[in-house]
């Protein structure tokens, strides 16, 4: 076939496919190789023998693309972002460890089969499982047919399906793990040497995301902390249409601190093998980060959708499609020609098998490994006592028990204590969370009565703090990790929608990474604030599939909340948000000054709150029922003293939950009451009443419901904040009128 026939053919299959051929029947005969542990060439760590190994998962990688695409074209494939022109990443595979955890960019392809020759696996499973993967099917191993990724447990690769580098974070929280776990005796399930591998493309390190992953483990590193990650560039010069500046990468990652930068032409087996296996090395020796610049071509396009012509001249394609990586200098022409057709033919055949096998058939199949939720299991865990004497010991002899009741913050603080005897693998990191003790004193204390290391400040970044969370967590750690604001999360949402509420969904639950992310939130701070230390807005957290969110208002709520929500990470894997309201955590009094009504003795009896369940103040009142949690519940109480003093007898119910929302406890109070007033100091619109009033119509209760909730407007800064949030009086006027009406 002409290259030159159509100039401006839309499908380059054809052509890169023709042009391997050709250019092979070009090879000059070469004698078969018979010293096959002699080195590829001279100068080069490859060995012949490895060489062949290695072409050999590339001719998978390319034949895996070139049959997606076949297939695609016949309805049966569903994803065709290939690993074309990448395949040299392979080399990556060869020169770490197949107990190295590796979180792969998703033209990894050749590292992914490279790895599983390494372990023994036969190539005709590996490849038919990656075909299972491509055409959705259900017996897809590792994400059933729920989307395309590259992961198996049993090659210690945790699928990702990043596109924007959002893996970067977790993979420096693995990294960091590993010698933090060590420190504290915990088992990791890799060996001591381990490292982490962590791919991306040239596109990708532009990202906020990755730029501060990178940073943060410089920052580490610079420190003298361990952070034994490799990142790896796969830079083939573009992200999709946009080229990447000439020299961009090497210039950006060449000199930072704390990170030792190493260069290699991927498209060259030998070079990336040799330069790979030295980055490696430094970094299981040294335990430090390294940046290994893989330069790499990009073949076919971004994907199958993709027209290049679009935005490339047909000469600058064809420059790229004669870089093909996929050669080997280890055997004649007839023989690369032979393994290249075989390996054709075989792919093809088991792309038509797994075009066969079953796919998901309805929404409870695909929802299954979401968030597994086992009530019994966490309510034995939450009751599994804690040694007397460890806790003693950690106490210094001064039970928290003995001491006055306190605010919810001194009994958070408490119960933070108690779950650090009881969980050893239990980290609780933040900014300003050790000597400081957090912005509020919630922690405080914490980091001299716990083992060192287990309590630590990060540098201020979110998206960081997060990813330690869940690179940590997948090492078998259980990390606390504090947001010190709400309005802090917005910037590192992602990592918790994105990659850690997605990982058990990704990976049919062969994957957990189980967290209590707490939150600082909610407005009411009384001579502090302004938008960024008062925010209300939690419907990026709302939507999270299988987040739970749990957000007490009194201390004895959040002791057996906490408990519950730590019981169910541990049991289940769970991933939970905890929002705690700021406004109440010094909050002492309820209806008068002095009468300490806001705060609770401090129990450290195990009590299991089941996730999802609602508590109900005033069950004996039948004029209006009052739905609200957080600072509402705290302002309905009070209002609803004031009421009943009106003659207005109101029930309370306190949601605690707001995801799974406790929808038929609500509906069945509403039903025996007749009268509902929502009270919401989210704002109005994509606040929580929304969702409330809809699951109470969902229900079929057709009484009266008022909602009052905070206006759609951003928290000011002083006085100002009482005109636009939710008041007391708010809620005594509108439960009036609906009790009236």
């Amino acid at each position: 076939m002409s290259r030159r026939a159509d100039a401006n053919a839309i499908d380059r299959v054809p052509f890169v496919d023709q042009r391997f051929l050709e250019t092979v029947a070009t090879f000059e005969a070469r004698p078969r190789r018979h010293d096959l542990e002699a080195p590829l060439r001279e100068g080069s760590s490859l060995s012949c023998r490895k060489a062949r190994v290695l072409f050999s998962s590339q001719l998978e990688s390319r034949h895996i693309d070139l049959c997606s695409r076949w297939l695609k074209q016949q309805g049966q494939s569903f994803y065709t972002i290939g690993s074309s022109g990448h395949e040299g990443n392979c080399a990556v595979a060869a020169a770490t460890q197949p107990t190295d955890p590796a979180l792969l960019h998703y033209r990894s392809g050749a590292f992914f089969l490279q790895r599983a020759r390494q372990v023994g696996l036969n190539p005709d499973d590996t490849v038919r499982d990656v075909m299972l993967g491509v055409t959705a099917s259900s017996e897809d191993p590792i994400s059933g047919g729920r989307h395309k990724v590259i992961g198996s447990h049993e090659l210690s690769i945790p699928p990702q399906t990043s596109t924007i580098g959002s893996h970067l974070p977790k993979a420096v929280g693995m990294a960091f793990g590993l010698d933090r776990a060590r420190r504290l005796d915990l088992p990791i399930g890799c060996p001591n040497d381990a490292v982490i591998v962590c791919t991306f493309g040239d596109a990708s390190v532009n990202h906020s995301t990755s730029v501060g992953a990178i940073n943060a483990a410089c920052w580490a590193a610079y420190q003298g902390s361990r952070v034994p990650l490799l990142f790896v560039c796969e830079d083939n010069g573009l992200g999709i249409s946009v080229p990447t500046p000439k020299n961009w990468i090497r210039d950006s990652y060449v000199q930072r601190p704390g990170l030792r930068y190493f260069d290699a032409d991927g498209t060259d087996l030998s070079d990336a093998y040799t330069v790979a296996a030295e980055a490696a090395r430094y970094v299981r020796t040294e335990r430090k980060p390294a940046f290994l610049h893989l330069r790499m071509v990009r073949l076919l396009g971004h994907a199958g959708s993709d027209v290049e012509t679009v935005y490339r001249s047909i000469e600058s394609i064809e420059r790229t499609e004669a870089r093909d990586p996929v050669n080997a200098g280890v055997a004649t022409p007839e023989e690369l020609l032979e393994a290249y057709e075989e390996t054709r033919d075989r792919v093809r055949r088991l792309g038509l098998e797994a075009a066969e096998r079953p796919k998901l058939h309805d929404a409870a199949e695909v929802m299954a490994p979401l968030a597994p939720r086992r009530d019994d299991a966490v309510a034995e865990e939450v009751a599994r006592p804690t040694d007397p004497a460890a806790r003693v010991a950690y106490w210094g002899g001064k039970l928290p028990e003995n001491d006055r009741p306190g605010p919810l913050s001194l009994t958070l603080n408490r119960t933070i204590g108690d779950l650090f005897v009881k969980y050893p693998q239990l980290i609780c990191f933040g900014e300003d969370v050790g000597p400081k003790g957090g912005v509020y004193g919630v922690t405080r204390g914490l980091l001299r009565r716990s083992k060192r290391g287990r309590v630590f400040d990060t540098l201020l970044d979110e998206q960081t703090i997060l990813g330690i969370a869940i690179g940590s967590s997948q090492l078998g750690m259980l990390p606390m990790p504090e947001i010190q604001y709400l309005a802090y999360l917005h910037n590192a949402e992602d990592q918790l929608r994105g990659e850690a509420a997605s990982l058990q969904f990704f990976s049919r639950g062969q994957f957990k990474n189980p967290m209590v992310v707490r939150i600082a939130g909610y407005a009411y701070q009384k001579g502090f604030g302004g938008h960024f230390h008062n925010d209300n807005a939690i419907a990026v957290l709302r939507d999270i599939p299988g987040l739970i969110i749990a957000s007490p208002a009194r201390g004895d709520d959040a002791t057996a909340m906490l408990q519950t929500c730590v019981a169910a990470a541990q049991t289940d894997g769970a991933v939970c948000a905890f929002l705690e309201p700021i406004a109440l955590y010094p909050m002492r009094d309820l209806h008068e000054p002095g009468d300490a009504g806001w705060c609770t003795p401090y129990d450290p009896t195990p009590a299991h709150v089941p996730v999802g369940e609602p508590r109900v103040y005033h069950p004996e009142a039948k004029d209006v029922l009052i739905v609200t949690w957080a600072n509402g519940l705290f302002m309905s109480l009070r209002a609803a003293r004031r009421l009943e003093q009106r003659g207005v007898r109101c029930r309370v119910l306190d949601m605690r939950w707001l995801a799974p929302m406790p929808h038929d406890h609500i509906a069945e109070h509403a039903h025996e009451v007749g009268k509902v007033l929502v009270v919401d100091e989210t704002r109005r619109s994509g606040g929580v009443s929304e969702a409330v009033i809809t699951g109470l119509v969902e229900r079929d209760f057709r009484g009266p419901i008022r909602r009052i909730a905070a206006h759609d407007t951003f928290v000011p800064l002083g006085p100002a904040a009482d005109l636009v949030l939710v008041q007391e009086h708010d809620i005594e006027a509108a439960a009036s009128a609906l009790h009236e009406g």
